[in-house]
């Protein structure tokens, strides 16, 4: 089994929640190691990139709205099938589907209006994962 890197970020509903806690201390019970860490306020050139196959979509301006609308935290962790865990340990994007004890089961909000707030975002792919980290850390390229 090989290590891999992710990218999660605490959205702005998370971080205004006061879940940033939270999030570290679950990747750290699963004894994942946190290789970077901070906070970020969205560029609207950085969410074009991160959501390239959204960018054409009509609910797209509400997406960017969303991620502008406080600051972030971008993690970089590493382990073996971390993908895959973290997937796990955030549930699905819609937090209605969400399990209890899955980060958008316990705080994620699908009503009301705008698009889900569902506290975070998880790299789905190895490939995704460096795509994705190269966008919010240039630094670690």
């Amino acid at each position: 089994m090989t290590e891999e890197r992710t990218l999660i970020l605490v959205k702005p509903d998370g971080v205004a929640a006061g879940h940033i806690g939270d999030v570290i201390a679950r990747l750290e019970r699963r004894r994942f190691t946190i290789d970077a860490l901070k906070l970020v306020q969205a560029t609207p050139d950085q969410l074009a990139q991160h959501y390239h196959q959204l960018v054409n979509e009509a609910f797209y301006p509400g997406i960017a709205r969303y991620m502008q609308s406080g600051p972030m935290v971008a993690i970089v962790a590493s382990g073996v099938t971390i993908i895959d865990s973290v997937r796990l340990m955030t549930g699905p994007t819609d937090p209605a589907a969400a399990a209890p004890g899955t980060i958008r089961g316990d705080w994620g909000r699908a009503w009301g209006p705008g698009p889900i707030q569902n506290v975070v975002h998880s790299s789905d792919s190895v490939a995704s994962a460096e795509r994705e980290i190269a966008i919010w850390f240039p630094e670690l390229r």
